[in-house]
C-alpha cells in the first residue's frame, strides 16, 4: 500500500462520517461513533502489543533469508542453517526491543 492509500478502517471511518455528515441523524452518529471508537482501540492495542512492528520485523527476516539463498544458491546446508540462525537471532533481538520500548 502506498502512503497515500486509505486502511480499510480509515475507509470506513471516512463512509461513516460521509454518512454522518449528509444525513445528520442520530442512528448515523452512532455508526460513526462506533466505528471511529473501534478504530481508536484498534490503534492503542497496536500500541501497547507493538504488534505493527513484530509483523514488519517478520517479513524483514524472511526476505532477508530469502535474499541469501537467491544470492547463494551453491551455499551448503549447513552455511543456510548458520545464516538463518544469525538472521532468526536479529528477528529476536528486534523483538524485545520492540517489547522494552516505551508505550507512549
Amino acid at each position: 500500500m502506498s502512503g497515500s492509500e486509505m486502511t480499510n478502517a480509515q475507509l470506513l471511518q471516512q463512509v461513516a462520517l460521509l454518512r454522518w455528515l449528509t444525513s445528520d441523524t442520530p442512528e448515523d452518529r452512532r455508526i460513526l461513533a462506533a466505528v471511529t471508537g473501534v478504530q481508536v482501540g484498534r490503534e492503542l492495542l497496536n500500541r501497547i502489543t507493538g504488534q505493527d512492528q513484530v509483523d514488519t520485523c517478520k517479513r524483514e527476516c524472511i526476505l532477508s533469508i530469502s535474499e541469501f539463498v537467491r544470492q547463494n544458491p551453491g551455499a551448503s546446508q549447513d552455511v543456510i542453517n548458520s545464516e538463518v540462525e544469525k538472521r532468526v537471532l536479529l528477528f529476536a533481538a528486534q523483538v524485545k526491543a520492540v517489547e522494552a520500548k516505551p508505550l507512549f
